[in-house]
């Protein structure tokens, strides 16, 4: 025979506040006041209270919270992959600040397809998640504006939304680019080679901006045959690499615009007159190659954590002008970077 706990006579049923009530002693609105964490309890009552939450099992309904205040503490994160190590960390940042609101986090993978993003961010929205952000995959947001309009806001993270005014928060990707191809022009190339990601890709078509502003600046012309472009599949860089690093007008660098694209390269680099190789994005254990891999890096968890305050300050009231924010990269020399020409 199954017992049922004291407090609550209602077999199979899930204890409700008046439950807990009846087995503390305490009334009703004690209850409320230490489920809600709110005033006006004494340490002794509030702790018997919660002493009678964890006998009987009771779980906040937040159904009922829902009507109340129109808020089901929880927001919605919609990443390219959440397997990628850069998608990973950015999870990661924006969960700690939901927590430290007091929200849960939903989160789902798009695989780069726009019609599985707006699937699923309009899927969180039907669950009245109360707000979303979004690394996007597609080039037409449109589909958002009625959400915005009734006052979801949304947040665009890693690459900015397409035909709807909202925020964005972004790496300085030119400027990270333009760096790492001048690093690489400081240390005596000329004829650097560009491996880029699709051009259609905000991120992509960014970083190869600054690759052309970089050869630019140091008054050096781009031979388009040193620029390939196109998805990261292994089979594509690797043939690149090889188009690239060989022949009689074979480049001497090599500027690798993504983590991805870089992890290909580095299987298919030539053993004899191994180019220079500058990476967009750093990698784990990029310190214990050989030689170790200058990256171009990133801030993963600075833009999660940005994106996500930004997000708050709007469900907060925060109604200024939707704003583009731009965190800096930083180049970190570690030797791959600086191998000179015709070593």
């Amino acid at each position: 025979m199954t017992s049922t706990p004291s407090g609550n006579p209602r077999t199979g049923a899930r204890p409700t506040m008046k439950d807990v009530a009846a087995a503390a002693g305490v009334g009703l609105k004690t209850v409320s006041r230490v489920v809600n964490g709110e005033s006006g309890v004494t340490p002794e009552m509030a702790a018997r209270v919660q002493a009678a939450i964890a006998e009987l099992g009771f779980r906040r309904n937040d159904s009922a919270r829902l009507l109340r205040t129109g808020r089901t503490a929880s927001v919605a994160l919609l990443l390219e992959d959440i397997s990628d190590p850069f998608s990973s960390a950015l999870s990661r940042a924006v969960e700690q600040v939901a927590a430290a609101e007091g929200c849960l986090l939903f989160t789902g993978s798009s695989g780069e397809d726009p019609d599985r993003e707006r699937e699923l961010a309009l899927a969180f929205c039907a669950r009245r998640v109360d707000g979303l952000i979004v690394v996007p995959a597609g080039d037409d947001h449109r589909y958002l504006l009625p959400e915005v309009e009734s006052g979801t806001p949304v947040v665009f993270l890693d690459r900015p939304g397409s035909d709807i005014d909202a925020d964005a928060v972004l790496s300085d990707n030119a400027g990270g680019a333009r760096q790492g191809t001048a690093h690489l022009i400081a240390h005596g190339h000329r004829r650097i080679g560009f491996i880029g990601d699709q051009p259609g890709i905000h991120t992509a078509a960014e970083r190869a901006r600054g690759y052309r502003e970089a050869m630019a600046d140091a008054g050096l012309p781009v031979d388009e045959r040193w620029i390939d472009c196109g998805t990261t599949d292994r089979a594509r860089v690797a043939a690149a690499v090889r188009r690239l690093t060989t022949g009689p007008d074979a480049v001497t660098a090599l500027f690798t615009a993504n983590n991805r694209i870089t992890l290909a390269a580095l299987h298919h680099l030539p053993a004899a007159g191994r180019p220079a190789v500058v990476g967009f994005d750093d990698l784990e254990l990029a310190d214990l190659l050989t030689p170790a891999l200058t990256v171009v890096a990133q801030d993963p968890t600075a833009l999660g954590a940005l994106a996500a305050r930004r997000l708050f300050d709007r469900l907060g009231g925060d109604a200024a002008a939707p704003a583009r924010l731009e965190i800096p990269t930083v180049l970190i020399p570690r030797g791959s970077g600086e191998v000179p020409p015709g070593r």
